[in-house]
């Protein structure tokens, strides 16, 4: 099977990934409660970030089947650490519909069925509390 991302250890606590398909990089650095410069994403951050990002694609491509429009939708993820082993305990996700997205019951309940099922939310172990919230204006 052939990688889809590469990766270089930067050092200083800092790496880079690479897409190996689009050549678009991101870089993680240590958190400045670990050790870190904090000044890019930290690991952690990337997971909470794929988290809210996979629930909005997947809710994208149930709305594109029935033919509405999520452009403008907004999310803000929060990331709640533990430690003793440091992890990731909670994570919050809260959407935000502007009015302009009209939305039935059943299509609002259609999308959020969506989001809580996308293969990152899927994929993260059951101790890791997940917090989704939606909002429409």
């Amino acid at each position: 099977m052939k990688p889809q991302i590469e990766s270089i250890y930067l050092g200083d606590l800092r790496t880079e990934a690479t897409h190996i398909a689009s050549k678009n990089k991101i870089i993680t650095d240590a958190p400045t409660d670990n050790n870190g410069k904090g000044e890019a994403f930290s690991p952690t951050d990337l997971v909470c970030a794929a988290l809210g990002s996979c629930m909005m694609t997947i809710m994208g491509i149930v709305a594109q089947r029935d033919n509405i429009s999520l452009e403008g939708v907004t999310w803000k993820t929060t990331k709640i650490m533990a430690s003793h082993p440091r992890r990731i305990a909670e994570i919050h996700v809260h959407f935000h519909f502007p009015a302009k997205i009209n939305l039935t019951p059943a299509q609002k309940q259609k999308l959020e069925n969506a989001a809580r099922t996308c293969p990152v939310a899927l994929s993260l172990a059951s101790e890791i509390k997940q917090e989704v919230s939606f909002e429409y204006e």
